[in-house]
């Protein structure tokens, strides 16, 4: 199996595997484990679906160079699962703030943090894509660095 194939396989796997983890811990995807305790949305599924497909995409665009972006990539994938999340299903966040604040005040905040979501993977995704460009004043981009002699 080529290097290009094993990427792709592990950006599917990574994609479909949080598809189906979060789809079941939310109650999207129909399961005897968990019952949803509010209706599901077209919004729901549209938010799984991109936050399952940007984590493939940035499994897929993982190199070896070092860049400073799990972070990003993090709060992305919080900010999709509470957007898909069922609010009153959240247990840290029901025992915070009772369920008629969470229904009242963050259910529609829900599609607002899918938004913000999809843009930051959108700009994560947009940056990891573009090569890193050298630095002419600080030498980055010259094989050799010499000092000015008198």
């Amino acid at each position: 199996m080529n290097p290009l194939s094993k990427r792709h396989l592990k950006a599917a796997v990574a994609s479909v595997g949080s598809f189906v983890l979060f789809g079941v811990v939310t109650g999207l995807v129909p399961n005897p484990i968990y019952v949803r305790m509010v209706p599901r949305t077209v919004l729901d599924y549209l938010f799984l679906t991109l936050t399952a497909a940007f984590i493939g995409f940035y499994v897929l665009q993982r190199t070896s160079i070092q860049r400073d972006d799990e972070k990003t990539a993090t709060a992305g994938t919080v900010l999709g699962f509470l957007a898909f999340g069922c609010p009153t299903c959240n247990v840290l966040l029901l025992s915070l703030f009772g369920s008629s604040a969470l229904l009242t005040y963050f259910d529609p905040l829900r599609p607002l943090l899918g938004g913000v979501s999809v843009v930051l993977f959108v700009a994560l995704l947009y940056v990891r894509s573009r090569p890193l460009s050298s630095c002419e004043s600080c030498g980055a981009g010259s094989e050799t660095h010499t000092e000015n002699t008198p």
